[in-house]
C-alpha cells in the first residue's frame, strides 16, 4: 500500500502539468470545474461553452483529458464525442462526460460513442477529482509507452539498413574473393 502512494506522489507533479479541456455551456459548471482543478494543482485547464469550437480547440490545445457535458444546444455531447473517435487517431484520449441525465439509455450511449468514464452532476469533487487523476496517469504511461514503441521501431530500422549495408559489404568481399580465387585457380 506505501509503494503505491509513493508512486502516485512521484507522478502527480507530471499529471499538473497535462492539459484538461472542459466542455460545456453552462459558464458556471466550467468555472467551477477550472478552479476546482487548479485549486488541486492542474496548471493547464482550458474551459469552453461553445461545443462547435471544441473540434478546432482540441487540435490546437492537443488536451490529454477532455471534461464533456452531454446536453448542450448546437452540438450536443455525443457527437463531439462521435467526432473526436473519427478522427483516426491511435492515441489513448480520455473523455470523460459529466451529465445530469441520469438515464441508461445516455450512460450507454456516451459509453458507445467512445467516453472513457461518466459522472452523473451534481459530481462529487472528491470522486471527480480521483478519477480524473487515474485518467491522466493512464494517459501518462499510454504516452511513455507510445515514446518507447517508436524509439524501439526508429532503433529496429537503423539495425536493419546497418545489416543490410554489411551483408552487401560482405557479398561483395565474398565475390572478389572468389573472383581472386577464379583467377588465381587459372
Amino acid at each position: 500500500m506505501c509503494c503505491l502512494g509513493r508512486a502516485d506522489m512521484i507522478s502527480e507533479p507530471l499529471l499538473h502539468k497535462m492539459k484538461i479541456l472542459v466542455v460545456d455551456d453552462d459558464q458556471m459548471s466550467v468555472t467551477l470545474l477550472e478552479q476546482l482543478l487548479r485549486r488541486r494543482g492542474y496548471s493547464h485547464v482550458m474551459g469552453i461553452t461553445d461545443s462547435r469550437k471544441a473540434l478546432n480547440i482540441c487540435a490546437t490545445f492537443d488536451p490529454d483529458l477532455i471534461l464533456l457535458d452531454l446536453i448542450m444546444p448546437e452540438m450536443d455531447g455525443f457527437a463531439l464525442l462521435e467526432a473526436l473517435r473519427e478522427d483516426g487517431s491511435e492515441s489513448f484520449l480520455p473523455i470523460v462526460v459529466l451529465t445530469a441525465d441520469i438515464t441508461e439509455e445516455a450512460r450507454a450511449r456516451a459509453l458507445e460513442a467512445g467516453a472513457t468514464d461518466f459522472l452523473v452532476k451534481p459530481v462529487s469533487q472528491a470522486e471527480a477529482l480521483l478519477r480524473i487523476r487515474n485518467l491522466l496517469e493512464v494517459r501518462r504511461l499510454n504516452v511513455v509507452l507510445e515514446n518507447q514503441r517508436a524509439a524501439l521501431e526508429e532503433a529496429v530500422r537503423e539495425r536493419t539498413a546497418e545489416l543490410r549495408c554489411t551483408i552487401a559489404e560482405l557479398q561483395t568481399a565474398n565475390q572478389r574473393s572468389q573472383s581472386a580465387s577464379a583467377f588465381s585457380g587459372a
